[in-house]
């Protein structure tokens, strides 16, 4: 497959990622509108690394696995990629210390780092393990 058109579906699993993103986002404030953190980019980034972790998981045997694997491009690249958000996640983190709101911040720094790494790893074996 051309460059171009691998370019086109990580648009494309990006585009959808990205409007997920925000769908998730206005559900889980509609649903909780003063949370005591960020809890739809933590809801969001946690689905998002299991996701990515089930996804890796059963793709990791190939040998093209980043970028000659069409369904990596445009899920894990692109969908994953735009549905998760380090940049959101950091701004609502300097937010909660710019608020003085330490002991919120620390909580939710920890949960979104520790627990997407924990949820991509679970995502990963799970599998890893079934495949």
């Amino acid at each position: 497959m051309s460059q171009s058109m691998m370019a086109l579906l990580l648009a494309a699993g990006g585009g959808i990622g990205a409007v997920c993103r925000y769908m998730v986002g206005l559900y889980v404030m509609k649903r909780l509108p003063t949370p005591p953190i960020p809890v739809a980019m933590l809801i969001v980034n946690l689905a998002g690394s299991l996701g990515l972790g089930i996804l890796y998981g059963s793709i990791f045997n190939d040998p093209e696995i980043l970028y000659g694997n069409i369904i990596f491009i445009m899920l894990g690249l692109g969908f994953f990629g735009a549905f998760t958000t380090f940049s959101t996640f950091s701004m609502e983190a300097v937010n909660l210390i710019t608020d003085k709101l330490y002991k919120k911040a620390g909580i939710y720094i920890t949960m979104s780092i520790g627990g997407s790494i924990i949820g991509f790893i679970c995502g990963f074996y799970l599998m890893a393990t079934i495949i």
